[in-house]
């Protein structure tokens, strides 16, 4: 049986970056890494390996990392765990260790439907030969069908209609597309973005069945509308990785991930959980949180890595941060959305404000910048920010996040220090994070 001292047991966002932090915090500690898989990409690119990287090799997360840090790489499939003894089975054989950390990631979701798994069906499989088969039918096929219009979906069909020649359909059950990620308005914009761009858009659709003999022939949906499709994917959400954790007798939260406290540990001593496989709370209610993202990811492997052999970090609550693009249009959320907020029971005060982020406006890289905020009313505090515009988008977005989670509130943001630059910025007179937080407060004393 070979020892180690730290062992992580997945190879993704979490495994990677817990493993880079534990050898940080225990430098004379044995790191080692196990995971399947012998190449691993990136998980936010892998809808651009399509179009705009063209290669599935072009989205590989470097093993370079784990080496130049002074990590010892196994590439094997665990199959069991004894988190008594603090050891692991795997098909290269047993190794035991002082800590064990879990990050087995996440599963597709699939739709119950008929015919889901037939020939030409695809779930989003973090899995290099299984995206580079994708590529290949995706090159052979004239009609592709994306089940699921938030970011997976809408990102997927924009960059396999850049392939040219297709025909791109999304299909969405709810009334618009990333209704869960952003207030309407935003959805809206989105929607008609991508239809400009010649992708077909279809809300309010239930899938009723996959059509075909042995492969898929078309989509068909609850009002007995047809779709052709030589290809199916599968763009509706993922499910934690327990299987090995449950078996090993580890308890799982109200989610079905594994149990974890704001240190990262799970329910059994020295053995710490992260990523999509772990349980998460939300920042604003405590209570569970669905979201799985890879910048959720890392932040949990950060706290578990520092972790393992004394607390230095505690999480305080998953608030949500996400962008997208799609061409020239960029938009992001982070923390509750108005929709979000009311949801949750919050009295809140919503305010937006539209210009340039540029000034003047005609600077280039200018973009018409749209931002909304959500306070609480009777306190002020922020709850959540959404951003429309170009690539700045995805910056703006990370300093609302960072408000959001040291608590600041309208007046904070109203006398914000920030730096501006003609070429960089928008307008200090015109300021959006300072101009939407001023006209809350308005907004407040008036109510």
């Amino acid at each position: 049986m070979r020892k180690t001292d730290i062992l992580i047991v997945g190879g993704s966002a979490a495994g990677a970056t817990a493993a880079i932090t534990a050898k940080r915090h225990y430098p004379d500690k044995e790191v080692t890494l196990v995971r399947q898989e012998k190449q691993v990409p990136i998980p936010c690119g892998i809808p651009y390996i399509f179009g705009t990287l063209g290669d599935a090799s072009r989205n590989i997360i470097p093993d370079t990392l784990l080496e130049n840090n002074g990590i010892t790489l196994k590439i094997a499939k665990v199959t069991a765990i004894t988190p008594d003894r603090l050891t692991i089975e795997t098909t290269a054989g047993s190794i035991a260790c002082e800590r064990l950390v879990l990050a087995t990631g996440s599963v597709p979701g699939r739709l119950p439907v008929p015919g889901f798994d037939l020939d030409g069906t695809f779930p989003i499989l973090k899995d290099i030969p299984h995206l580079v088969n994708l590529q290949k039918r995706l090159q052979q096929a004239t009609h592709v069908v994306v089940i699921g219009c938030g970011f997976i979906g809408i990102e997927f069909a924009d960059e396999i209609h850049k392939m040219g020649g297709k025909k791109v359909s999304v299909l969405e059950i709810a009334p618009y597309c990333l209704s869960l990620a952003y207030d309407r308005e935003f959805c809206e914009e989105m929607e008609s973005a991508v239809r400009a761009r010649g992708i077909d858009i279809r809300t309010n659709a239930k899938v009723r069945e996959i059509k075909g003999q042995q492969q898929v022939e078309a989509v068909v949906l609850a009002d007995g509308t047809e779709i052709p499709a030589d290809v199916v994917i599968f763009g509706v959400g993922a499910l934690p990785n327990v299987e090995i954790a449950k078996a090993a007798g580890l308890q799982l939260g109200p989610t079905g991930a594994i149990a974890v406290d704001r240190a990262m540990r799970t329910s059994r001593e020295h053995v710490f959980a992260c990523g999509d496989c772990a349980e998460k709370i939300s920042f604003f209610t405590g209570c569970p949180s669905p979201l799985r993202l890879a910048s959720i990811a890392t932040l949990e492997a950060r706290i578990a890595g520092a972790n393992l052999y004394s607390v230095r970090r505690e999480h305080d609550g998953t608030v949500g941060v996400w962008s997208t693009a799609i061409g020239n249009l960029a938009m992001g959320t982070a923390g509750l959305t108005e929709t979000a907020a009311r949801q949750n029971g919050y009295d809140c005060v919503a305010t937006a404000v539209e210009g340039p982020n540029r000034h003047p406006g005609g600077m280039p890289g200018g973009a018409p910048t749209k931002l909304k905020l959500v306070f609480e009313k009777n306190t002020g505090v922020l709850l959540g920010g959404q951003v429309r515009g170009n690539e700045s988008s995805g910056e703006m977005i990370n300093i609302i996040s960072a408000c959001i989670q040291k608590r600041m509130g309208a007046e904070d943001l109203a006398t914000f220090q920030m730096g501006t630059h003609p070429a960089l910025t928008a307008s200090p007179i015109s300021y959006h994070l300072v101009n939407a937080a001023e006209m809350a407060l308005a907004g407040m004393r008036n109510k």
